[in-house]
């Protein structure tokens, strides 16, 4: 029977907390989830769900190949009926001279980082590879194991092995206050009761901010920006089976296009937007901003998104148009890395949060450092994983912030 010293309450369903779950189950922890809503109400439904090992820090460049493989080996590790990895490749475009000699420069380092298979093509290899891809672009990183996830796959099915190994999970389950006793959490209540534990984890992301004046935690500098996606129709512009092999790509400008399904394109591109940490809920993910939104006409954020995308992909200037618009809000950290630490104030409470659009691929890696941060019971410096050692530094709460990730779209 497990002791009471092995039992863990994670805050937050979404695909960090579920597959910290299943992570935290297998090493013998006795597992509680409470979910405000439901199993990925927040940001997890809400993403674009790129998966890339294209970084320009070797952390996450060592944690994202740990995650390629892990969603490779879905079926094995987690047991879901389908693999949520479509692994189509992400190819990154410079249509300047200066930004694609420190592409090159950064494939390189990618390359040492153990990422062998990134690929440079400059103009015209890049075309000839990619044919929709306009003459005016002078170059192009890819990496054909990069690519997109299904996120309801990862968290739906991550939630159903969790629960197939003891853990329990609460729906509906919002936090509504914390007790300490002797400098430590003791329990948290929940609109699903009261829940005593020896250690607590934060997976709330966007919400990280909310969730830390309840438990006692570090205001952590983590904000909430609304990002939106955008959704056009396939129309004659392409043929459905160019789409469905299109990988993800991000245009000079920073917009980025991915197929959804064989008559469907999806897009995104972000913008300035305030911090809402501390005044956002659930029902705003819903709302949409006559200036974001896909019927907003020529000035709209979808309009400018698609009209960068077709000038670097001319054939997308020939969609049938947009049909849809969503939203969501990103937990973002001032240099792009999430928090993955003990917090100073709370010893026995793990921050899990701030991934800047990288929660979803993310996941497999975060909850490998979630793991071995319960089973240590202290903050480390490293982590050996099969695909190299990472440097826990660059996620460590306090450190300085100004050597940040570049490649942030």
């Amino acid at each position: 029977m497990v002791g009471p010293s092995r039992r863990v309450v994670l805050i937050g369903g979404g695909i960090t907390g579920t597959l910290t779950a299943v992570a935290l189950a297998r090493s013998g922890w006795e597992v509680v989830l409470a979910e405000g809503a439901h199993i990925g109400a927040g940001s997890s439904s809400r993403t674009a769900a790129g998966i890339r090992q294209q970084f320009s820090t070797r952390e996450s460049v060592v944690g994202m190949r740990y995650a390629v493989d892990f969603f490779r080996r879905w079926r094995e590790l987690i047991g879901g009926p389908l693999s949520p990895i479509h692994q189509s490749g992400y190819l990154f475009l410079y249509d300047d001279a200066k930004a694609w000699q420190a592409a090159l420069e950064r494939a390189e380092r990618q390359r040492g980082w153990g990422l062998t298979e990134v690929e440079t093509l400059a103009a015209p290899a890049l075309q000839a590879r990619f044919p929709y891809v306009s003459e005016a672009m002078v170059g192009g990183t890819f990496c054909p194991t990069d690519g997109f996830l299904r996120p309801d796959a990862v968290y739906n099915d991550a939630a159903d092995c969790a629960r197939r190994l003891g853990a329990t999970i609460l729906q509906q389950a919002p936090l509504l206050s914390a007790r300490a006793a002797g400098g430590r959490l003791r329990s948290v209540t929940t609109a699903k009761g009261e829940l005593e534990a020896d250690l607590f984890i934060d997976c709330t992301n966007a919400w990280a901010r909310r969730t830390a004046r309840v438990l006692g935690g570090v205001d952590l500098p983590v904000a909430a920006f609304k990002r939106y996606l955008w959704f056009a129709e396939r129309g004659e512009a392409l043929p459905a089976e160019t789409l469905l092999g299109m990988p993800l790509v991000v245009a000079p400008g920073g917009a980025y296009c991915r197929p959804e399904n064989g008559d469907s394109l999806l897009m995104g591109w972000k913008h300035d937007a305030p911090d809402v940490a501390l005044s956002f809920d659930y029902a705003d993910q819903d709302s949409i901003e006559e200036a974001h939104d896909h019927r907003g006409g020529a000035e709209s954020r979808a309009v400018m998104a698609w009209m960068q995308l077709a000038e670097a992909m001319p054939p997308l200037g020939e969609l049938a148009g947009l049909s849809a618009t969503t939203a969501g809000f990103y937990g973002s950290t001032p240099d792009h890395n999430p928090f993955l630490d003990f917090d100073p104030q709370v010893p026995n409470l793990i921050r899990l949060v701030g991934f800047s659009g990288h929660g979803a691929m993310f996941g497999p890696f975060t909850a490998a450092v979630a793991a071995a941060l319960a089973e240590a019971g202290r903050p480390l410096d490293a982590l050996e994983l099969p695909t190299g050692q990472a440097d826990l530094a660059a996620f460590r709460i306090g450190r300085p912030m100004h050597h940040g990730e570049s490649m942030v779209i």
